[in-house]
């Protein structure tokens, strides 16, 4: 049940373009056993479907740019490509602990941008 919860919830955050992994990949840690790179590899799989329909809603109200998306696809595919051959390298535990830096950095980040917008 903590499963369907689950995949409800960060399908709901990705298809608002926010990034539904942000939920998952924490989540899935939480209540599975398994390794951060398995763990990665399973939110990586399930934002498929949710990508190519919140791509079709969004295109279908013109928001988006593709001269921009194509340039940004490619490389995100070569980034792709090389971190998760470093992903593969580095233990799952240091993956792990990586990985709560990045998200609580984001989240201080967001915390001081959001807080510079407040001002304007």
């Amino acid at each position: 049940m903590l499963i369907i919860l689950l995949g409800i919830i960060s399908g709901f955050i990705g298809g608002m373009g926010i990034g539904g992994g942000t939920i998952l990949i924490p989540g899935l840690i939480l209540i599975t056993g398994l390794k951060q790179q398995t763990i990665q590899s399973v939110n990586l799989v399930s934002f498929i479907p949710v990508a190519l329909i919140a791509l079709r809603v969004h295109t279908k109200n013109r928001n988006v740019d593709f001269r921009l998306a194509i340039p940004l696809v490619l490389l995100g595919l070569l980034g792709a490509w090389i971190g998760s051959s470093i992903a593969l390298k580095i233990p799952s535990d240091t993956l792990r602990r990586l990985f709560g830096i990045f998200l609580l950095s984001m989240g201080i980040y967001e915390l001081i941008y959001k807080g510079k917008n407040k001002n304007r």
